[in-house]
């Protein structure tokens, strides 16, 4: 198979930061033989491979990717009943749009979040108390040069990771969830507050403007000139400490049970309360005016996105004892996370 690959291409406009440099090889898949090809093709030469979706999870180094960058937009949405399957590269929001158009539910509290379908099982993306895991049937993947089905039992799901995050392994191509009818559950309380309207469409219309109070909502009704527009949302997870550990903290911060023994603390109120303030800027980078969990990009470079985040990871651990994690994937870097967060 002929690939139609590009040399050299930016990836900051790829992505909703605007940060980082070029692959040195790019390729756009729109369906699964030419994703295994290209698999293929990079293996033969020993290049690393990225395989990227919308980009909203993304922080490119200012050096580039010395390898492939492919970027999967296999689309495609079928409705069989309550079940829906839907290619990797299919926008997150358009299908959530559909279901909730449907009357189906068990995705709408999930509205709003940036990004393609292929990264939904990835990174078990949730929200207002749904995850992606609680609908997924199954997902078809390129493991190890061939396509395979994968139920959700074998997919490993936790906070916000995977089977297909720890792996590295698998690439995904297409999703399935079994959805439901009727007035959708809801568990979380900010949320509950904010309804009027109790539907499908109801729920996704409170959690839109919910997200969108927060800068967490990037689309054409966002403002060009925003401030806060070039971000990769919430940009470290919720800490899951020892509930010792969370009850030595100071202050009652905002806690979910996360298990026997275990609670999720907010990461947003701990940045906070060590001190750093929504709207303060290092450089050209710094946190969004609407909520501390956001990182944003005004003019600056990853270089100094990297050293923010490490300056924010610092002062909670000399506050509280807790260790932030990034949630975007860092590409293209030097060095591991950890090291170049300190």
């Amino acid at each position: 198979m002929s690939l139609p690959l590009r040399r050299e291409v930016p990836l900051a406009p790829l992505t909703t930061l605007g940060l980082g440099g070029p692959a040195r090889h790019f390729l756009d898949a729109p369906d699964a033989d030419t994703l295994g090809a290209a698999l293929d093709w990079a293996g033969a030469r020993g290049l690393p491979v990225f395989v990227m979706g919308g980009g909203s999870n993304l922080l490119v180094a200012d050096a580039g990717f010395d390898g492939l960058v492919v970027r999967a937009d296999l689309r495609g949405v079928s409705f069989e009943g309550d079940v829906v399957t839907a290619g990797a590269g299919e926008v997150w929001d358009g299908l959530v749009a559909r279901c909730v158009a449907a009357g189906l539910t068990g995705v709408e509290c999930l509205s709003g979040i940036p990004g393609r379908v292929g990264a939904a099982p990835i990174q078990n993306i949730g929200a207002y108390g749904q995850e992606v895991a609680d609908a997924l049937v199954s997902v078809r993947a390129i493991t190890d040069g061939r396509e395979v089905e994968l139920g959700r039992d074998a997919c490993g799901f936790g906070y916000r990771t995977s089977l297909f995050k720890t792996s590295g392994r698998h690439v995904v191509t297409s999703v399935c969830l079994r959805l439901g009818r009727g007035a959708p559950v809801i568990r979380y309380a900010e949320l509950d507050r904010a309804l009027t309207d109790r539907s499908p469409a109801g729920v996704r219309r409170a959690v839109l403007g919910l997200r969108r109070g927060k800068g967490m909502v990037i689309d054409a009704e966002t403002p060009a000139d925003d401030p806060d527009r070039r971000s990769a949302g919430s940009f470290f997870l919720n800490p899951v400490v020892p509930t010792a550990v969370a009850d030595a903290i100071p202050g009652e911060p905002p806690r979910w049970p996360a298990g026997e023994g275990r609670t999720k603390l907010s990461a947003a109120w701990l940045i906070e309360r060590a001190g750093l303030r929504k709207g303060e800027q290092r450089g050209g980078v710094g946190l969004s005016t609407r909520h501390a969990l956001a990182l944003v990009n005004r003019g600056g470079t990853a270089a100094e996105l990297v050293a923010f985040a490490g300056e924010i990871r610092r002062r909670v651990a000399d506050a509280f004892g807790v260790v932030l994690h990034p949630e975007p994937v860092f590409l293209g870097f030097d060095r591991p996370v950890d090291d170049l967060l300190g």
